[in-house]
């Protein structure tokens, strides 16, 4: 088996997500327990698609790099990251709210 052929371990984060919020911000991190604040409203999606896209950007990742896989409609959440270890994406997210 090539590298190639073995599957890239994820990462979840499990998020704690305040929607109306006055602008998009990480408000707290705690390892991999976030607590975020969405600009956007929880209709038709924005509010999940706002999350991926501020993690996104917080992970320096490329959106495709994130997936919601739980809690599409609830307001605690969990996102799957590949393309980073455990350890990287908490020093991001730390960096990231100081």
């Amino acid at each position: 088996m090539t590298p190639k052929d073995e599957a890239e371990p994820a990462v979840r984060i499990t998020v704690r997500a305040k929607p109306r919020a006055s602008h998009s911000r990480v408000v707290r991190v705690d390892g991999l327990n976030l607590e975020v604040a969405l600009a956007a409203a929880p209709v038709d999606g924005a509010a999940n698609e706002a999350l991926l896209s501020l993690l996104a950007t917080t992970l320096s990742l490329r959106a495709s790099a994130l997936s919601l896989v739980l809690g599409q409609t609830g307001k605690h959440k969990v996102v799957e990251v590949v393309g980073l270890t455990a350890s990287e994406v908490t020093a991001r997210l730390a960096a990231a709210q100081s």
